[in-house]
């Protein structure tokens, strides 16, 4: 927004208009315990001129020549069409389709929205959206608590090689609420899920991630299996664009997962320094009344033409909120027209050919890799990233090739013990075999500067 749109004047006289005195009357529900007492450190001031070269400066800092960055959001080919027509002001400017008879075009993009991101995962319903994959995460933790009838725990059961910036978000959102998180120990040699998972009949739920943090992929067969036996509800955690070539949730083990989350972020949204993202939540029909946000149906009206509609949501998101189902469920409107528009132009084949070059491109890495010494940490499949082990430190080699303009991947050492050498490493189908070479080149060249 470039204005402030209220004056001092329009403030005093709405005030006046209700009987307050000031803007800090209006939060008085609020105890004091709660308010933020100290001084927001904020400097001062900026004309529009110095706070656009501010950020422009910002920005720059993000600006790197080659990146193999994944961890949980991803450099794709983005079709110029996508934001072209996304950009346009019906779609820019739309805002919640509470009045169905003046939102039908959104109403109808939301439901194909749904459509594809059910056939994508193989399950039953998928809501509007939510914020991103970790609070979408979140809200599937509770929603599991809230579905699982057979089970009255409060305890969520975590596989280890979750992305721990979701498990991070989680935890802030859920502990609140008087849940548990305990986490699953991996296999120290494939990094996946260690079997027999223990303790599972203590739990309301199994969080699952395909791929994991590591790029690895779990038994998910089995363990959705041994979780549905014990009396656990399954949460898949996936990436949308590996499941145009792995088994889809909605058909792990004999049941299926019962809720699935993952970021949108890979479907046609540029990586924008971190954010907006959006979260897509499915799960099976029978404990969707569980599900927070909103669904959108099809419909006829009493002429027989096709409608769109509001099918279900939570009302008391909207005016009892402390009984709301969730209150976090605000549909990214824009980037699920973005994320729409990319999946339209796609298609099924476009999007599994695009797994497939991701897939190959780190086989071949994988190759160019070994025959400087370097091999992965862990042992099994992986599908677009995985740990390599160097001969030196990580965050030496991060350091190093960022001097060029390229970064070599996510240096894990922020997990600990074992990790200080170990370096995630992403490939999309936006990396062609020059870049391959020109990493490997450089990490060699690297690997030789720290040893002379």
């Amino acid at each position: 927004m470039p204005f402030i749109p209220h004056t001092e004047q329009d403030v005093e006289a709405m005030l006046a208009a209700i009987g307050e005195t000031s803007t800090a009357a209006l939060f008085d529900e609020i105890p004091d315990a709660m308010r933020f007492s100290g001084e927001l450190k904020l400097q001062g001031q900026l004309s529009e001129m110095a706070l656009m070269r501010l950020m422009q400066s910002r920005a720059r800092q993000d600006e790197v020549k080659l990146s193999f960055l994944g961890a949980g959001a991803y450099e794709h080919h983005i079709p110029a069409a996508v934001w072209d027509i996304a950009s346009r002001g019906e779609f820019m400017t739309a805002y919640t389709p509470y009045q169905a008879e003046a939102s039908q075009g959104t109403l109808q993009l939301i439901y194909e929205f749904q459509t594809m991101i059910s056939r994508l995962t193989g399950m039953e319903v998928a809501n509007a959206s939510v914020y991103d994959g970790a609070s979408a995460l979140a809200e599937a933790m509770l929603m599991a608590v809230r579905a699982n009838k057979k089970n009255k725990s409060r305890r969520i059961l975590v596989a280890g090689n979750l992305n721990p910036r979701y498990l991070k978000a989680c935890e802030a959102i859920v502990r609140h609420q008087g849940l548990v998180l305990s986490s699953i120990a991996i296999d120290s040699e494939t990094g996946c899920t260690s079997m027999p998972v223990e303790d599972l009949a203590d739990a309301a739920a199994l969080v699952v991630a395909y791929p994991n943090f590591f790029g690895g992929l779990d038994a998910v067969n089995e363990l959705c299996d041994a979780a549905s036996s014990a009396g656990a509800l399954v949460i898949g955690v996936v990436n949308p664009t590996a499941m145009a070539l792995l088994t889809p949730p909605g058909s792990w083990g004999s049941e299926g997962a019962d809720i699935v989350v993952g970021d949108g972020q890979p479907l046609g949204i540029p990586l924008a320094s971190g954010g907006p993202y959006l979260g897509f939540m499915c799960c099976k029909k029978a404990i969707v009344r569980q599900m927070p946000g909103r669904i959108i149906g099809r419909t006829e009206d009493s002429e027989g033409a096709t409608g769109f509609a509001l099918t279900l949501q939570a009302r008391e998101q909207h005016i009892r909120r402390g009984k709301a189902t969730s209150n976090i469920c605000t549909n990214q409107g824009l980037l699920v027209t973005a994320a729409t528009l990319y999946m339209s132009l796609l298609g099924s084949e476009g999007l599994r050919q695009v797994a497939i070059a991701s897939h190959d491109g780190l086989n071949r890495l994988r190759e160019r890799l070994a025959g400087i010494g370097i091999a992965p940490k862990f042992q099994g499949p992986a599908f677009h990233e995985q740990v390599f082990e160097l001969p030196v430190a990580a965050e030496t080699m991060v350091k190093t090739l960022m001097r060029d303009g390229v970064l070599p991947g996510l240096n894990l050492d922020f997990l600990g013990d074992g990790y200080r050498n170990a370096l995630l490493i992403n490939v999309t189908e936006t990396k062609t075999s020059e870049d391959l070479d020109l990493l490997v080149s450089k990490m060699h060249l690297a690997i030789r500067e720290e040893a002379a």
